[in-house]
């Protein structure tokens, strides 16, 4: 699995550890939904400031987020299909905005590693698919969630 980690804001220090607990949460979570070992993902670290403009362009919500999840395998009906086998399986972007994600670990009580650990968890099953609209799809959801967060050893 290729997996690409662009830091770009400097607001919150983001160190190596940081790097390795990403790289272990997204490898986990591709072999529980069964990747190919040719996918590739994208994970941008950013400010409070980048997450709310890209919240506002492509959610309509003028305010921060945690995470937004951008799969390259949601195709509308006019996109060609460039999936060649061999190739690489290009999975999509997760931006984070770890600024929010320090917040949230200090509003739940835990650590920043354990909450940007479950945003990476979560933005990856929005890559796979899985949604939290009703109240089922959230119930299946936050059941894998739980069980990528106790491989890593990052349970509540």
């Amino acid at each position: 699995m290729e997996i690409m980690i662009i830091n770009q804001q400097n607001l919150v220090n983001f160190n190596k550890e940081m790097q390795h607990l990403i790289n272990n949460v997204v490898n986990h979570t591709a072999k529980l939904g069964r990747l190919p070992k040719n996918t590739e993902v994208s994970i941008l670290i950013v400010d409070n400031s980048y997450i709310q403009e890209l919240n506002f362009i492509y959610r309509s919500q003028n305010k921060p987020t945690d995470v937004l999840s951008f799969s390259m395998n949601e195709m509308s009906d006019n996109e060609p299909d460039f999936d060649v086998p061999g190739d690489v399986y290009l999975l999509g972007d997760i931006v984070i905005s770890i600024e929010q994600a320090l917040c949230q670990s200090k509003d739940y009580g835990h650590s920043l590693e354990r909450e940007l650990g479950y945003l990476v968890v979560h933005g990856m099953l929005h890559l796979l698919g899985y949604d939290h609209e009703s109240e089922d799809e959230k119930m299946v959801m936050r059941s894998l969630e739980e069980k990528v967060m106790q491989s890593v050893k990052l349970e509540r």
